[in-house]
């Protein structure tokens, strides 16, 4: 599996699926969040309003991963993960494994040769970037070793277990870290070139 890391917007990126840091409730908010609802349009939303009728009513849990449509976006999905917030003290690193985790067996469930990923809780939730790079790349390999992915290394009430053996036969070819900061752009390649 390839791993690229690039500067730029998200929204923009032609890969199967892009991965959405939500918040818990699906309906859009800031940062990576609200440029892709605005980028997907209104049906994003509403398949977000669809999921928290349906399967989600009490939200997304932090660690968990969902996938919708990708409406407007240059992408087939959305993969939509709820990062750990550490400034309300949601500090432990397998809550934020378990959003890399989940989102790749979600991807790989649904046929997904590459994926795109933002910095999940870098920003706003006010993880270390480094620690962030460190927890995705460990993430990414260990996936690309399918033994190592099983239903206590993610959050299962997202993700069912067709998508946890998926690994095996993983499609997945690329992933990309896409990253809007310059600053984290270079902590995630000085931490893939460690």
């Amino acid at each position: 599996m390839r791993i690229d890391i690039l500067h730029g917007d998200i929204t923009t990126r032609s890969v199967d699926a892009i991965v959405n840091a939500a918040n818990s409730s699906l309906l859009g908010g800031g940062g990576v969040d609200g440029a892709i609802h605005r980028a997907a349009g209104p049906g994003l939303l509403e398949s977000c309003r669809e999921l928290r009728r349906t399967e989600l009513p009490a939200g997304l849990p932090v660690g968990a991963a969902v996938a919708t449509p990708g409406f407007r976006l240059p992408v087939r999905w959305v993969i939509h993960t709820v990062g750990p917030n550490r400034h309300a003290g949601q500090i432990d690193p397998a809550l934020l494994t378990s959003c890399f985790r989940g989102s790749l067996a979600v991807a790989a469930g649904l046929g997904a040769r590459s994926i795109a990923f933002p910095a999940i809780s870098a920003g706003i939730y006010g993880w270390d970037p480094r620690q962030v790079a460190e927890i995705a790349f460990d993430a990414v390999r260990s996936f690309s070793s399918p033994s190592s992915v099983n239903a206590s290394s993610v959050n299962a009430s997202s993700v069912d277990a067709s998508s946890l053996n998926a690994a095996a036969d993983s499609p997945l070819e690329l992933v990309e870290f896409v990253l809007f900061s310059e600053d984290t752009t270079a902590v995630f390649r000085e931490v893939f070139d460690s």
